[in-house]
């Protein structure tokens, strides 16, 4: 088994969808799938019983998911010693993040970072992206990972993964059945929401306003389990990035998909200044596969 392989069968276990994995692993679907196929045929057996709407794994690729991340975790581990050993670094680093971005474990970064660099100082904050890009320009923090927000030119930008906006709503709301649903037909429902300086809050005003219409949000919240749970509640609906509807929290929550074009999507990335000496080792990171060794943080 080729360590690759095991990446992208662990990312595949864990988003139990094809699209999304290859997202994950920034590979496309068919080099994805393909990599998926030749693991079987080495293993002798199913790993996934694929369906029109899911991947789930096999009672073999069940068994297989624990030792595939064991393995993984020690890949890197090692790697990590080498690059402890041979190039020790100083000094801090400033870190920025939204909460719950989707397409990345920023969590999961800051342990792999500090695993190798144990002599950089590490400090962590969290607030909503427009804050966060502000804090960044002012040089107050060397990088912040973010979402779903028009970024200025004078910073240095990577996007991270894309995903659609989705509604997610009571299990009793009318449109709950429907295969899409356009902003119209949302207009007079009552929103749960984040407050505005949170990336997906400007990514929905700005998607009501381009087409003239007005919404009332009745919740603004700072938390995306808060908004999940007064959604269940029935406060109201709530047009959150992908990822969020597939929250375990969510699971009993309908999402329907919006008309194509109704909303951009949700674009997460990550943002530096030019004179963030330590940022670069931390996008490292990103671009590392082994870094998906653990779930993300959703």
């Amino acid at each position: 088994m080729e360590q690759r392989q095991l990446e992208y069968f662990v990312a595949l276990a864990e988003e139990q969808h094809f699209t999304r994995a290859a997202e994950r692993c920034r590979v496309s679907q068919s080099g994805l799938s393909a990599a998926i196929r030749r693991l079987e045929t080495e293993l002798g057996t199913k790993l996934f019983d694929r369906t029109t709407r899911s991947v789930v794994p096999t009672t073999a690729g069940t068994a297989l998911i624990p030792h595939a991340r064991e393995i993984l975790a020690q890949t890197a581990a090692a790697r990590d010693a080498v690059v402890r050993s041979s190039h020790q670094l100083a000094g801090s680093l400033r870190v920025g993040s939204e909460q719950c971005l989707g397409s990345v474990d920023v969590n999961l970064l800051l342990e792999r970072f500090h695993r190798r660099y144990p002599a950089v100082d590490i400090q962590f904050m969290q607030a909503g992206s427009h804050h966060l890009v502000d804090l960044v320009q002012d040089d107050e923090l060397d990088i912040a990972f973010v979402g779903g927000i028009e970024l200025p030119p004078t910073l240095q930008t990577l996007e991270l993964g894309r995903r659609p906006v989705v509604l997610l709503c009571p299990s009793d709301h009318p449109l709950a059945a429907h295969s899409t649903v356009s902003l119209s037909q949302l207009s007079t429902s009552d929103f749960v929401d984040f407050r505005p300086s949170w990336g997906v809050r400007r990514l929905n005003d700005a998607a009501f306003a381009r087409r003239g219409l007005t919404r009332a949000v009745r919740c603004s919240v700072d938390d995306v389990h808060t908004l999940i749970d007064l959604v269940r509640r029935g406060l109201g609906v709530a047009l959150v990035p992908q990822h969020v509807a597939h929250k375990p929290e969510a699971r009993l929550l309908p999402s329907v998909d919006l008309t194509p074009g109704e909303s951009a999507d949700w674009v997460v990335s990550a943002v530096v200044t030019s004179a963030a000496s330590l940022a670069p080792r931390l996008l490292e990171i990103t671009e590392d596969p082994a870094a998906e060794e653990s779930p993300q943080a959703a």
